[in-house]
This record gives C-alpha cells, structure tokens and sequence, in this order.
C-alpha cells in the first residue's frame, strides 16, 4: 500500500486514481474537524480544502508532512470562513474567539453520555485556535512537532500552546459541569472521553 507521499507524488503526475486514494483516506478526519466548529457548514468546507489542495499541491514544501499540509490548508479554510462571517468592523481573532462567540450551526449529541456532550460544550467555549490545537493533539494524535507545522510555529511555540489550550479547557470543563461527579469523572479519564467525542462526531 503507497504511502501518502507516494499517493501525492502519483497525483502530481497525472494519477487521479492517487488523489481520490488520498481524498477516501482523509474525508473523515476533515470531516470531524469542520463538524466541531461549523455544524451544517462542514461539506462545503471539506470541498473548498481539497480544491486548494488540488491548486497547491506541487508547491508542498521537501520534507512536510502531507498530513500536516492537510490540516494547514484546512485550518486556513476554516479561518477564512470565520473572517467572511463577521460583520462589518468586527475582527475575526482566532486566539480569543471561541465558536460559541462566532455561532455557527451547532453540531448536537443528544444520545451521548454527559461527559462527551460536556467536553464539546466546553471546546466550544475555548479560543478557536485552543480548540484546534487540542483536537489535533487528542483526536489525530499528532505530536507537538506536527502541530507546529500545522500552525507554521516552532516547536517550543507548539508546546507552550499545547500546555495552555488544556488548562483553558479544564478551567471551562470546571465551570460548565453540572456536578463535581461529572467534572471529576471527564477529567480523570479525559484522554477517553475525548475518543468517545472523536467516534461521535463521525460522519453519517
């Protein structure tokens, strides 16, 4: 099985059967990564990602990751769409605004145990660049070093965000629980909970 460098070097050359390989591989994850932050809006943002992919994918820089690339590109995208909502005079700034401030669709988990629907409430009430920040850290398991490729930072940059986005979501975690049980229980084993949240926000 090629792997994703291979696959793009395929589709550099002509090989459509490699882009739409590539395109089944990430559908998913981008999938789950747009549904956290724009609900409804998710299908419009995965197909505008990977037409930039499409129109960028020879100027991939030696040595980047494709995954990494990937979710640059989206993180972009999403931006991008956040900034066209805005109104007039109003600044788009993705270190302070989280997605409840931008309000977009929300994506609801009505079925889901308290703790998962807490910790998405709670991502949602966090800057945007946290929330992204931690959902590549717990749901696509990428190390620092990748997520400062992602952000285009250093890695030391990356880390110090890291360390911070989890104590912004723990302070919300405290504040929005209904007991401390249910704080207790999301917090001790968040790692879990944070997968539970990954597999329900799975596309249909």
């Amino acid at each position: 099985m090629p792997d994703d460098q291979q696959l793009l070097e395929s589709w550099r050359r002509g090989d459509e059967d490699a882009g739409e390989q590539l395109f089944e591989h990430y559908y998913e994850g981008l999938a789950r990564f747009f549904r956290s932050k724009a609900g409804d809006g998710a299908a419009d943002l995965i197909q505008r990602t990977f037409l930039i992919l499409l129109e960028t994918k020879s100027r991939m820089r030696e040595g980047t990751s494709f995954h990494c690339y990937l979710y640059g590109i989206a993180r972009n995208v999403l931006y991008e769409h956040y900034r066209g909502k805005r109104r007039d005079g109003e600044r788009f700034q993705p270190d302070e605004n989280s997605v409840e401030d931008l309000g977009p669709t929300p994506t609801t988990l009505m079925a889901q145990a308290q703790e998962t629907r807490l910790l998405l409430q709670a991502l949602r009430h966090i800057p945007l660049e946290s929330q992204l920040i931690l959902e590549l850290y717990y749901w696509e398991q990428m190390t620092a070093k990748e997520i400062a490729d992602v952000l285009e930072v250093p890695e030391g940059t990356a880390r110090t965000r890291i360390r911070r986005a989890k104590q912004l979501l723990e302070a919300q975690l405290e504040a929005l629980a209904d007991t401390p049980q249910l704080l207790q229980s999301t917090v001790t084993d968040l790692d879990s909970w944070a997968q539970h949240l990954r597999t329900a926000l799975k596309p249909r």
